[in-house]
């Protein structure tokens, strides 16, 4: 089982699943068989069920590897949740360069 942490619109997710791999399409992982807990505990939790409803008829999902944050392989599943992605946390972002621009405004290829 893996535990996958990744961004998305400014919020960290944080789900499990029993597969995760390299996806045919470049830059991008697939994650599939999600796995969100006992759903006949009496006691719900509002991050599960939050999961639950994002990822509600969701087969698999392609996460752009660079919003990648983090995967764990773990023995066992935890709680998945999802949290605003705040300044104070201790992971970033790996920074992507956008095209150069030249001083007169365009890009390089421009003619």
């Amino acid at each position: 089982m893996y535990k996958v942490v990744f961004l998305n619109h400014d919020k960290v997710f944080e789900l499990y699943a029993n597969a995760v791999y390299q996806s045919e399409m470049y830059g991008f992982i697939e994650v599939e068989d999600f796995v969100f807990g006992d759903k006949s505990q009496m006691i719900v939790d509002p991050g599960i069920e939050k999961l639950r409803s994002e990822f509600n008829g969701v087969q698999r999902t392609y996460i752009p590897m660079h919003h990648v944050l983090r995967i764990d392989e773990v023995e066992q599943e935890g709680t998945g949740k999802i949290r605003d992605a705040s300044a104070d946390d201790k992971v970033a972002m790996f920074p992507i360069v956008g095209k150069p621009i030249r001083p007169g405004g365009g890009s390089e290829n421009s003619d």
